[in-house]
């Protein structure tokens, strides 16, 4: 049995190709972990960078080498007989065909056929981050007619956005349901998910993909309010709150302030290097908010972070921005 008191270095790859499926393998029923499917990868080797060790790993298994990858997660996790720290990059181009080299079932998924697999404890996270995209709105609040809001709704979706959250705390619960289900069709027709920044018990009412916890709701729940069909996001601004978003099982968090903002500009911030320490240190996605945009996607990536949330970046027009 692993001492318990070391932490077994792993790589692992999300691997995708152009259809946007990631590939799977099916792990060997002698191993630990046996029989499940997992994304490929293997052990850091003494004195392998994660960038060396992922190339080894995906040509000694797949016969495969990545020619872009990120980081996308790093988890820890302690199972009874050892404790694993999972290095998960996310390749999205490749040289090779790739094949079971070692004669292990590999598979193509689709990301949203992923729950439906059975993978080690480990991997659970990895399996949202792999479904999340690396941009989550967070609407402004509605003004006037609702028409227009759902006209910048539709052209942040025609932009690219495919993860939107419901926030409009100052509407009657009869108008924001009613708003709902008016952006929901609208996220229908983009392929996008719609979460309610409300109580749970709304999502189910107008069928929408699931719901947004701010901090006071969070605090308030001792378990998941919703099951897996749905997604569970949570507000967090410390290390006590992401706990907490992990402990009743959340999917993501989002995680502020992490720069200045126009709405808060003398408020303390986490900065980058204290959202890299918290973001680093939750075994859940993490999503960096306050004062970031599309142009800060790749330095979120590198500071452990799915990607980034905003209103203002991503919800109002270019031109209200300039």
């Amino acid at each position: 049995m692993t001492d318990a008191t070391d932490w077994l270095r792993v790589v692992a790859a999300a691997v995708f190709d152009d259809a946007g499926r990631v590939l799977l393998a099916r792990r060997p029923a002698h191993l630990h972990q046996g029989g499940l499917w997992e994304f490929p990868g293997g052990k850091v080797e003494p004195g392998e960078s994660l960038e060396q060790a992922l190339a080894r790993e995906l040509e000694e298994e797949l016969g495969i080498l990545p020619r872009r990858s990120r980081p996308l997660i790093r988890i820890r996790h302690a199972y009874p007989d050892r404790r694993v720290e999972l290095d998960v990059w996310r390749v999205d181009a490749f040289s090779g065909e790739p094949h079971g080299r070692e004669g292990q079932p590999v598979e193509w998924v689709a990301p949203e056929e992923l729950p439906e697999r059975e993978f080690p404890a480990a991997n659970r996270p990895i399996v949202n981050a792999v479904r999340l995209p690396d941009r989550y709105l967070v609407t402004g609040e509605p003004a006037g007619d609702p028409r227009r809001f759902l006209a910048r709704l539709d052209q942040a979706l025609t932009g690219g956005v495919r993860l939107v959250q419901l926030r409009a705390k100052g509407l009657p619960e009869a108008e924001y349901l009613r708003l709902a289900g008016q952006a929901i069709e609208c996220c229908r027709q983009h392929g996008a998910r719609l979460l309610l920044n409300g109580p749970p018990g709304w999502v189910e009412r107008v069928g929408a993909d699931g719901v947004h916890l701010d901090s006071r709701r969070l605090a308030s729940l001792g378990q998941r309010p919703l099951d897996s069909r749905y997604w569970v996001a949570a507000s967090c601004h410390d290390a006590r709150e992401l706990a907490r978003a992990e402990a009743i099982g959340c999917d993501f968090a989002v995680l502020s302030p992490v720069l200045p903002t126009a709405s808060h500009p003398g408020a303390p911030t986490l900065g980058w290097g204290g959202f890299a320490e918290l973001a680093d240190a939750a075994r859940i996605p993490v999503y960096a908010l306050g004062g970031v945009g599309p142009a800060d996607i790749p330095r979120a990536h590198g500071h452990y972070a799915q990607g980034i949330a905003a209103i203002r970046a991503l919800w109002e027009p270019v031109s209200a921005r300039s």
